[in-house]
């Protein structure tokens, strides 16, 4: 078992003539959280959706669990996985979006048993009963039969997050899942994600949120122009940042 939940090596992506990611090299330990921080267009969501082959990457190596996600390699040659294998690795990796993606036509447990039963064929009431005790972890059992349009932002967001967990995933990755609120509903749903890495699991979070990165990362990364421009402890990007670029988007902030 490797130490290792995500290991990215010299990850390159690219839209056409467009290069997205110039060789992304980064380590995130089993059972640690990292914040990607950076301006629009530095490439985290690429990043982020590379790690469950969302995005296919164009060049390097990604690694979750130490399986090379996408590809199969044969005498150093890499060979695309079909969509079915890609699925399997995805089951395994949690994802939670800035947009909800509830089914607007299923209640929320409806929302949170849809793909362990015909995902991973969890026997229904099982599901059932595993739904209802994330629901309460989120603090939303008492809004088990309502439906998405009858919740705020904050609650559907929790309820994605429930959705995803109910998985049981190794992995979880947040792509700035606050930024489609309002204000007064970022603390709910970051109160659940700050549970989430108290419990152990390994995240991988794109955020614009510096209280949550520097209370909760063991390692914060910002990103420009595709690339890590300096990574560390949330004290040493966040406090006492080395390179200039860094300094400057973090200025802006404040």
């Amino acid at each position: 078992m490797t130490e290792l939940m995500i290991d990215a090596q010299q990850v390159c992506k690219s839209f056409g003539s467009l290069e997205v990611l110039t060789g992304i090299d980064l380590q995130v330990p089993r059972g640690e959280v990292a914040c990607l921080i950076g301006p629009s267009g530095s490439g985290k969501s690429t990043f982020l959706r590379c790690v469950n082959h969302l995005e296919k990457v164009t060049a390097g190596r990604l690694y979750v669990d130490g399986d090379l996600i996408g590809y199969r390699e044969r005498d150093g040659v890499l060979y695309e996985i079909s969509e079915k294998e890609a699925a399997r690795q995805r089951a395994d990796i949690g994802m939670v979006f800035q947009q909800f993606n509830l089914f607007p036509h299923r209640t929320v447990l409806e929302n949170v048993i849809e793909a362990p039963v015909h995902v991973k064929g969890t026997p229904v009431a099982t599901a059932k009963k595993r739904a209802l005790e994330l629901l309460d972890q989120v603090g939303l059992a008492h809004k088990a039969n309502a439906y998405p349009v009858q919740l705020s932002g904050g609650q559907q967001q929790r309820v994605a997050i429930a959705r995803a967990v109910a998985m049981d995933p190794k992995l979880m990755l947040f792509d700035e899942p606050t930024s489609a609120l309002d204000p007064e509903l970022v603390g709910e749903v970051l109160r659940v994600m700050r549970e989430l890495a108290d419990d152990g699991m390994t995240m991988l979070v794109v955020t614009h949120e510096m209280g949550f990165a520097r209370e909760v990362a063991d390692t914060v990364v910002f990103m420009d122009g595709g690339r890590v421009v300096e990574a560390g402890t949330p004290a040493q990007v966040l406090d006492n940042p080395q390179e200039g670029r860094t300094r400057a988007f973090l200025s802006s902030l404040f």
